[in-house]
């Protein structure tokens, strides 16, 4: 079979030997996990199998969770037991057939997810652990003093699973249709991680700021992710109800919800295969120990999670990433075949005419306190232009950069573009408007390749959500985003280095990768907060290069600046400021001419 094509000039892609194995391993495994019932395979290792089978289920929930979206939640062993006491209950009492319990268990799940998400979702730091130890205690203690869910004895008799006539029974029959949830499940988040969704998810990661300023909705993002999480997990509680034969709340303890994450750690946090390995290794370790402890120690107990925890701590030393990525190292995935060759064009904001008003800056104020770090400050940017904000440290440069982008939020003052105040709007809103930014310090995503992370700064020019990426309707859509992310990364001469991991490149590309990913978004101006700073002098050399071409190409420019010589050759205008003030504004030999201008950064007028 052919390798995938890569564009002249990029990276070599991986060898031909490796592409066929990575392009064969997962059918593979999946013929031999649904066909392992036909093996000659005792009862015991099916049972085995289905435990791991429904475990993974709720791991590739926390991929999705916690490994990508980056949101620890000991919770999801609450989500199972929601799925299982629905079907259960919903069985005994009123004999309903079981896709209506699955049907009636998703949607409780999504009700309690989106509730618990609303909640909990805009908690940081240690509070949302705390948070989702705190509702899993609460769902599990709810469910064992309930009368009519049987307390702590649970509800018992419930018949085995019967799907279209045929009864599956607790067995062979079973396996065939837990493994095929599990793996249809792994494919869903395969394709919903490379996806604009996807891509939308770990940028959540790396901090809101960078998320918002590319159009997206962290929350949303991350209720996406819950919400997923607690469906994936429901599906596996209303399996584990009709194989198990009873329900109580034992199973879906806070122990169990830790024992969860240990899995998808050792796995591997951020891996799709991880969580079924993680999931393995658990089940199949833990069971073995249960055995051979008491043998070697000669007493019962439960000496297992001992090893374990011995175990979690010689992976979080050794292997941090998980036990997939020792997988990934040694066979590493080959560049994206470039199939968005002839996709259409992205549809565009219409331009600003040359001179126009675009950014009006008006007595702008911020204090912190009693600090104030920003003192009436005005300004504008016509279209077409570079305008550079400049002034020694301290001067409040990057603070009014802030103000502009909704970052900070003004305590007075008023910030119009093209027309419109803009001023209290968040980042997201702003960034709708047409006005996409850079950071100061290089805000990417590391693990992605450098397509992909351009490819992110399109987001708000498209619209495919979760559900369209799993079913893989999204396909003309990514491609229009490849091919406006290749156009780029072209612009500003990087098209040779897109398939390399962003996390790879130096400081001066992945500045130039930024600007990349902003003007990805079909930007009417583009703010850029000290490009040049840790840049030799080459690196700045380049880098004003291609500012000046992009003012060529009729893209208007304010960027914040503290060096002197990289702003006086690029600018068409300077703003100086000092201490939160507007010191001088006025066209670089103005503003190189001005003794107020060299008092400000020397401290002295010669």
């Amino acid at each position: 079979m052919d390798t995938p094509s890569a564009p002249p000039g990029t990276d070599t892609p991986a060898p031909a030997t490796t592409q066929r194995w990575r392009r064969w391993v997962a059918p593979a495994f999946a013929l031999l996990m649904l066909g392992l019932p036909a093996l000659p395979v005792s009862d015991f290792w099916i049972s085995q199998s289905i435990y791991i089978g429904m475990g993974a289920l709720v791991c590739l929930g926390l991929v999705l969770l916690t490994g990508v979206a980056g949101l620890t939640s000991f919770g999801q062993a609450a989500f199972v037991g929601v799925g299982a006491y629905t079907a259960a209950k919903l069985t005994l009492a009123f004999g309903w057939p079981p896709l209506l319990t699955l049907a009636a268990g998703v949607l409780l799940a999504v009700a309690a997810a989106l509730l618990l998400g609303a909640i909990t979702l805009r908690m940081s730091g240690h509070y949302l652990p705390l948070a989702t130890i705190a509702w899993g205690l609460a769902l599990n203690y709810t469910m064992a003093n309930l009368d009519w869910l049987g307390k702590y004895d649970g509800l018992l008799g419930i018949p085995a699973l019967t799907l279209f006539g045929l009864d599956l029974g607790t067995g062979r029959a079973l396996h065939l249709l837990v493994w095929a949830i599990a793996l249809l499940a792994a494919l869903a988040v395969t394709r919903l991680l490379d996806s604009r969704a996807g891509r939308a998810l770990r940028a959540v990661n790396g901090g809101a700021s960078m998320a918002e300023a590319m159009g997206v909705s962290s929350f949303r993002a991350k209720l996406m992710a819950f919400v997923t999480a607690a469906v994936l997990a429901a599906i596996a509680g209303w399996l584990f109800a009709y194989f198990q034969g009873t329900v109580n709340p034992s199973p879906f303890a806070l122990a169990k919800g830790i024992e969860y994450l240990f899995m998808v750690v050792l796995g591997g946090v951020g891996q799709v295969w991880g969580a079924f390995l993680g999931a393995a290794v658990v089940r199949v370790v833990s069971d073995q120990l249960q055995v051979l402890l008491p043998r070697l120690l000669g007493t019962s107990g439960n000496f297992e999670i001992i090893v374990f925890g011995i175990v979690l701590v010689a992976v979080l030393k050794y292997a941090p990433d998980g036990l997939w990525s020792f997988v990934v190292r040694r066979w590493p995935a080959p560049p994206r075949r470039r199939d968005w060759g002839g996709a259409p064009p992205l549809a565009q904001r219409p331009k600003p005419a040359r001179g126009e008003l675009l950014l009006e800056v008006t007595a702008v104020r911020k204090e912190f306190g009693g600090l104030l770090a920003v003192n009436d400050v005005s300004f504008g940017v016509r279209a077409g232009d570079i305008v550079a904000l400049i002034g020694p440290n301290g001067a409040g440069k990057s603070t009014t950069f802030n103000l502009v982008t909704g970052a900070l939020a003004l305590t007075r003052g008023g910030v119009r573009f093209r027309g419109r105040e803009i001023a209290g709007l968040g980042s997201r809103r702003i960034a709708q408007r047409g006005i996409s930014r850079t950071f100061q310090h290089v805000k990417l995503i590391p693990e992605m390749t450098v397509l992909e992370n351009v490819a992110l700064g399109g987001h708000l020019r498209s619209h495919a959500g979760a559900l369209r990426a799993m079913l893989r309707l999204d396909r003309a859509e990514e491609r229009q985003l490849f091919a406006e992310a290749e156009r780029q990364l072209a612009r500003i001469g990087m098209a040779g280095q897109m398939h390399q991991p962003a996390g790879n490149l130096a400081l001066g590309p992945q500045r130039l990768l930024e600007i990349a990913r902003a003007l990805a978004s079909d930007p009417a101006l583009l703010l850029l907060d000290e490009p040049a700073a840790g840049l030799r002098l080459q690196e700045r050399q380049a880098l004003a290069g291609v500012l000046r071409q992009l003012r060529g190409e009729g893209v208007s420019l304010l960027l914040v600046e503290h060096d002197m010589d990289f702003v006086m050759g690029l600018a068409d205008r300077v703003v100086v400021m000092e201490f939160g003030t507007l010191l001088l504004e006025g066209t670089p030999a103005e503003v190189q001419a001005s003794p107020t201008v060299r008092a400000a950064y020397l401290g002295m007028e010669h």
